[in-house]
């Protein structure tokens, strides 16, 4: 059947519910970015699988929302799908919504899989309909009929995350959690993201590609906890132990009857943004409702001490293996038969050589000339191109350790290099080491700073059209909030503790892609008659292509900047390397001095 057909059945359901407009956002009931293969239903419907993006489809239309990440390669995926490319101005906003206000016959429905939208965006999107003489409804899941083989919700087996690790109890964390309930005037709290729920529990799945989580909902009373998760996932000794500490385990679709049992006089805390429609719609009428940002949120993202120690030996592990894997490209790649597929398999066996690694913690991007220039490219057997000794290479990977999760990006020439690739290049790096040298006041927010990775890609006319870093969980989700650096003004504050990267980059479609990411610790810079400052500590080691600097464009400073975190990447990993990867890293950290024009 193909996806044209899909769409004819899609739509004959769509009839029979009366709907002018189906709306499918692409994730799950909780609100997840990375989702399992049960809920991915825009790449079976349309072919496209980025991570974000969102379907619409009328009687007469359908497209999928995405932004410019996506652009290159949305459009070869929706190729014959009967989908078209709806481009994103921003990143992260519904922009559909102002076209389906447009399109709507007058008086037309919406219709939703209310498990798979958030309170929030069904808010936003029901006040825009209504304002246009049109509703939303939620009529369920209309796809899932129409998909015969559709994989099973997944039930992978769960794991304890060990104390030594987490540097907190989930006694403590849940001390910690109702402490701010209490502030809150809240009786309940609701969790259905994934994430947060392994970190306030200390436990670790494998449900979803590269984060690792389970499949589960919480709810916390002011005494007990229930988890509802497949109970078959884990082991006796991790239930018994749960028990012991007032966490039942309860079936998994057990989890709205328990939302409908909560007394009317309690009160319950929620995030519109990170629970469902259909959540929202069990809690029982006369039931309190707070509405706010989930109050694990800000408790995991500044890491403890146990956790940051951690993510710097993860660091230096992460290390090693990047820089056996660029040493090994130097060689390979004049020799042929390397591709973009090669070069990840190589860096996950360098990776799994590293103690306590788990996985990637997302989808390896090795773009190769134009495929660099595609932000969000993932290699294929038909489309991975084999490298050769010249031109541009751009390479973000990231692992999963028990101690740590690592996100780094590095560019590189693979010979050849031309003063535009090389003026490029250090632009981009000139961005990275402002924001990385940033002494800020506390209070400062990512918006208020991202300025520092732009300001001499603007200088020149030049500008990238994704965010400059996002927050990074310990041995969880590789994207974290609530900080981030990007223009949008998020207004949460860096605290000591957060873990955020730091990639400007520039791309030319059909040329190259340049990126420079590592990731940050936020610290306690000093304190002044004018107040608390802060600063950010380097966490990634790795070496920067030094044949890729136009020294020439760089200052004094600039230069002092990459000397010091050379000296740093070489005194760190040396230990760790062989003699011949100690010789190869000496050359690639290399002094270098500012060269007048």
């Amino acid at each position: 059947m193909t996806r044209t057909d899909l769409l004819q059945e899609l739509r004959a359901s769509m009839a029979e519910h009366g709907l002018a407009a189906y709306l499918i956002p692409n994730t799950d009931p909780h609100q997840s970015e990375y989702i399992a293969d049960h809920w991915r239903l825009m790449p079976w419907l349309s072919g496209f699988d980025g991570s974000a993006g969102t379907m619409i489809i009328t009687p007469d239309f359908a497209g999928v929302w995405t932004d410019s990440r996506y652009f290159i390669q949305a459009e070869r995926q929706l190729r014959g799908s009967g989908f078209k490319l709806m481009k994103l101005n921003v990143p992260h906003t519904p922009e559909y919504i102002g076209w389906l206000v447009e399109h709507l016959p007058p008086g037309g429905t919406v219709g939703v899989d209310g498990q798979l939208i958030s309170q929030s965006k069904a808010t936003d999107l029901q006040k825009a309909l209504i304002t246009g003489g049109c509703s939303l409804s939620d009529v369920g899941d209309l796809v899932g009929p129409i998909w015969k083989d559709r994989p099973e919700i997944p039930s992978k087996p769960i794991q304890k995350h060990a104390l030594e690790y987490s540097g907190l109890s989930r006694v403590n964390k849940l001390e910690q959690l109702r402490m701010s309930m209490a502030k809150h005037g809240a009786d309940f709290h609701v969790l259905s993201s994934l994430d947060d729920i392994a970190w306030l529990l200390n436990i670790r799945g494998a449900d979803v590609d590269y984060n690792p989580v389970a499949i589960s909902h919480a709810l916390v009373g002011d005494c007990d906890t229930k988890l509802f998760v497949d109970p078959t996932k884990m082991p006796e000794s991790l239930i018994k132990r749960l028990h012991e500490q007032s966490i039942w385990v309860q079936p998994y679709e057990d989890f709205f009857h328990a939302l409908g049992q909560i007394p009317s006089e309690k009160s319950v805390y929620i995030d519109p943004k990170r629970v469902s429609v259909a959540t929202f719609k069990a809690l029982p009428e006369g039931v309190r409702v707070i509405m706010g940002q989930n109050l694990t949120i800000p408790l995991k993202a500044i890491k403890n001490q146990v956790e940051i120690d951690h993510a710097r030996r993860t660091a230096v592990k992460d290390g090693v293996a990047m820089v056996r894997l660029l040493k090994w490209l130097e060689e390979a790649v004049p020799q042929g038969g390397v591709t973009e597929l090669t070069v990840d398999e190589k860096l996950q066996e360098f990776r799994a050589e590293q103690p306590d690694f788990v996985g990637p913690s997302f989808g390896t991007i090795a773009g190769y000339l134009d495929h660099g220039a595609i932000v969000h490219y993932s290699a294929t057997p038909e489309l991975a191109h084999e490298l050769k000794p010249e031109g541009m290479f751009l390479l973000d990977s990231g692992g999963q350790y028990l101690d740590g999760t690592t996100d780094i990006t590095r560019t590189i020439s693979l010979g050849n290099p031309t003063q535009a690739e090389k003026e490029d290049f250090t632009l981009v790096l000139k961005g990275y080491i402002g924001l990385d040298s940033a002494i800020f006041p506390a209070g400062t927010k990512g918006y208020q700073l991202d300025i520092l990775a732009r300001q001499h890609l603007w200088s020149r006319g030049r500008n990238y059209g994704h965010g400059t870093g996002h927050g990074v969980g310990f041995y969880l989700n590789v994207h974290e909030g609530p900080q981030n650096f990007s223009p949008a003004a998020n207004q949460t504050a860096f605290e000591v503790g957060m873990i955020t990267s730091n990639e400007p980059g520039l791309y030319r479609n059909g040329k190259y892609g340049i990126r420079t990411e590592n990731l940050m610790l936020c610290v306690e810079h000093s304190d002044t008659e004018f107040g608390k400052f802060l600063a950010f500590e380097t966490l990634t080691l790795c070496p920067i292509d030094l044949n890729l600097v136009n020294l020439s464009l760089m200052n004094e400073q600039e230069i002092d900047w990459l000397n010091s975190y050379h000296d740093e990447v070489r005194t760190a990993l040396s230990l760790m390397l062989n003699d011949e990867e100690k010789t190869w890293l000496e050359e690639k950290t290399r002094p270098i001095e500012r060269v007048t024009r």
